[in-house]
């Protein structure tokens, strides 16, 4: 599930809570944090893969034209 902070502002942006769950995953990750590398660099070696994922198929879900009918697919 999305974290969600009172003291932030509110982002109306589709897949914003996926975008800010995938954003931390990586600037937490050890990859990182610990050895210095860049986040680009640790989505290669496979790190946040379920997140990034779930990323990819909300923003597909928006060029969807069935997504009229059945939503957004987002959490």
């Amino acid at each position: 599930m999305p974290k969600y902070y009172e003291d932030k502002e509110e982002d109306n942006r589709a897949c914003a809570g996926v975008r800010e769950d995938f954003k931390a995953c990586l600037l937490q990750h050890y990859c990182v944090v610990k050895e210095g590398k860049l986040p680009s660099e640790c989505l290669k070696e496979g790190h946040c893969k379920d997140l990034q994922t779930a990323f990819f198929v909300c923003k597909r879900s928006m060029l969807d034209t069935r997504s009229r009918f059945r939503g957004r697919k987002d959490y």
